[in-house]
């Protein structure tokens, strides 16, 4: 038995749920496919795979065995690309996953120059603000705000966000400006549902805690990006990173409050499987994603503090 054909095709068969596609897709027959499984199973002493006559599924031992798998076979495709000088010519399939709100005013609009640059690779481009296991998912690289949730992960701290308070200004026109946080009590508060439930606590610099604010939401979202178009829409005040507002600053649709009560908010990393960090597709992912990271937050944090006007217009930074 060849083990690494035997894990290659033991993998296109988990992931297809079926020894006919893979077996199509790896251009081998349905009967070799299904050898290469059987002499691994034996080779390992475990059954991997339960097969009926209509569907292939894992086991539990396969389960875990794919994980792995994927991470070995993951790593010799990166040796393979180092070794044949692709570092400097980088190729082949790139997994990924970054929030929605990055990807659709940051990623999406640079892309077109990143293939121009980097035109071998091809982008498995997945955008959603739920934090997904990269090594269940098979995800190369991602953009991940806040402290790291997955262990065995490598990160890259690039930059960090503020977090700032804002209205329409029809809202401000209709409800009245604030002078300090404890003004929030008397306003239409909209809000990001905590992860794990509960209610959301807006941060300030001392006294101004979450228990002496004692906050109520008029409403609550699921979306980091929501809170931020209702409040465009004149529907309350929401309390954000100063990187999702900005554009909406920079049009006159929101406008800054408790300017002096701005405080640092949390770092921006790039995130990757220690396994494949090293990889040619992934280190000029990682570089292109900083490069627009920075020239962002450098634009936004210079203008987005008390006094300080912004401009028409913050897109597109040119990269």
């Amino acid at each position: 038995m060849d083990q690494l054909i035997a894990m290659r095709v033991f993998t296109r068969v988990a992931e297809r749920g079926s020894f006919a596609q893979a077996a199509d897709e790896l251009d081998i027959s349905r009967a070799a496919a299904s050898a290469h499984v059987a002499a691994l199973e034996k080779h390992l002493g475990a059954r991997l795979l339960n097969r009926t006559t209509r569907r292939v599924s894992l086991t539990a031992e396969g389960t875990d065995y794919l994980r792995r798998a994927r991470r070995i076979l993951d790593e010799i495709r990166d040796a393979e690309e180092t070794l044949r000088g692709t570092r400097s010519k980088p190729q082949g399939l790139l997994r990924v996953d970054v929030p929605v709100a990055f990807g659709r005013y940051l990623l999406l609009p640079a892309l077109p120059e990143f293939t121009r640059r980097y035109p071998g690779i091809e982008l498995d481009l997945r955008l959603n603000d739920r934090v997904v296991d990269m090594v269940a998912e098979r995800v190369d690289v991602a953009v991940r705000v806040g402290g790291l949730r997955q262990a065995g992960m490598v990160a890259r701290r690039i930059a960090h966000v503020n977090i700032v308070t804002c209205a329409s200004p029809t809202y401000l026109a209709d409800h009245g400006e604030l002078s300090t946080p404890d003004d929030l009590r008397e306003h239409r508060l909209l809000g990001l549902s905590p992860v794990n439930g509960g209610t959301p606590e807006w941060i300030f610099a001392a006294p101004y805690t979450p228990r002496r604010l004692k906050l109520h939401f008029a409403m609550l979202f699921n979306s980091a990006e929501a809170p931020v178009i209702a409040a465009a829409a004149g529907l309350g005040i929401t309390h954000t990173a100063d990187l999702l507002v900005a554009e909406y600053i920079a049009r006159r649709e929101l406008k800054l409050v408790l300017e002096d009560f701005v405080v640092p908010g949390p770092p921006i990393s790039l995130v990757y499987p220690s396994a494949g960090h090293q990889s040619a597709k992934v280190r000029v992912f990682s570089d292109f994603a900083a490069d627009i990271l920075r020239k962002w937050t450098d634009t936004v944090h210079t203008w987005v503090r008390p006094g300080t006007e912004p401009p028409q217009t913050l897109l597109p930074i040119r990269y």
